[in-house]
């Protein structure tokens, strides 16, 4: 049982989001790093990238699966993701008459830096360790996410007024339940933050030969320090994740820009075709070509 003032205004959300999804599954918005998606039933979970992002659900029920613990959300709760991991998300709760309806919108960590920096939230540095966590809806979060869904029907007044907007939400998360997190990955030096700059390395690097050494220099910390705080934030060793980073990015390649495996397998600084396969399977459940075809066939429909 949620209280009215929480849940009223996700009518108004469910409505626009319904209305610009359309018959699609996801949609992109014009405003930068803001899409929705919309389910018609339960599903199984699915792997997939989660990056640094506030989730919202508005209408039904998702579940997002990090390192084998459920994060489950709701209208009454919102997922926050403060680093790039893998992850399984969920359709709980949907149907024909009443879609899982959401939005997801990316976080901007320069944003919400410069906001710690000014001390916006002071004295509330957690040591928190885990990148995934449901907070609680308020009307105070709820009420800027309804203006920036808005703007999507007002195009031109997206370059003047969703910076504002955006603006507000980040500064409304940092007020949240959930802001010590939040803080604890952009305050300058903590090692959190030196972990999420590596990352954002890694992800632009992935290609590249790694070693754990030059990966641990660059944080700054002691080889061992670095492994065992690597492994919290994102469940796994470093070049694990390096792996996991060329895998998806190859399954993005072959899905969006049609390569084929061999092709998608070198981009991503794989040498043999083979091995990428192998490990593609391992990651994924299926070989490149029956994965992109199920994806495909499943977005069809």
């Amino acid at each position: 049982m949620h209280d009215h003032a929480t849940t009223f205004p996700h009518t108004r959300l469910a409505e626009t989001i319904k209305g610009w999804c359309g018959d699609a599954a996801d949609a992109q918005t014009p405003i930068d790093g803001l899409s929705f998606f919309q389910r018609m039933r339960p599903t199984a979970p699915d792997t997939c990238l989660v990056e640094p992002a506030l989730l919202v659900v508005v209408q039904g029920a998702k579940q997002m699966i990090v390192d084998g613990a459920p994060h489950r959300y709701d209208p009454s709760g919102f997922l926050i993701t403060t680093v790039d991991i893998p992850g399984q998300t969920e359709i709980l709760e949907a149907s024909t008459e009443a879609p899982c309806l959401g939005l997801m919108m990316r976080l901007d960590q320069r944003m919400l830096a410069e906001m710690v920096a000014r001390n916006v939230i002071p004295g509330r540095h957690g040591a928190e360790r885990q990148s995934v966590a449901v907070g609680r809806i308020t009307p105070a979060l709820i009420s800027p996410l309804e203006r920036l869904v808005a703007l999507v029907n007002e195009p031109e007044a997206i370059p003047v007024l969703a910076p504002l907007i955006l603006q507000e939400i980040h500064y409304r998360l940092l007020l949240s339940d959930q802001g010590a997190r939040l803080s604890s990955f952009v305050a300058a030096g903590s090692p959190n933050q030196r972990i999420l700059s590596l990352l954002n390395w890694m992800k632009l690097n992935f290609a590249e030969p790694m070693r754990v050494e030059d990966l641990a220099e660059r944080a700054q910390m002691s080889a061992s320090a670095f492994h065992q705080h690597f492994r919290d934030l994102t469940t796994m060793s470093p070049l694990k994740y390096q792996k996991w980073l060329r895998l998806n990015e190859a399954r993005q390649l072959m899905l969006n820009d049609r390569l084929d495996a061999a092709s998608a397998s070198f981009q991503v600084g794989y040498d043999s075709p083979s091995q990428f396969s192998r490990e593609y399977s391992r990651q994924f459940g299926n070989p490149p070509r029956r994965d992109i075809e199920q994806l495909r066939s499943d977005a069809a429909v």
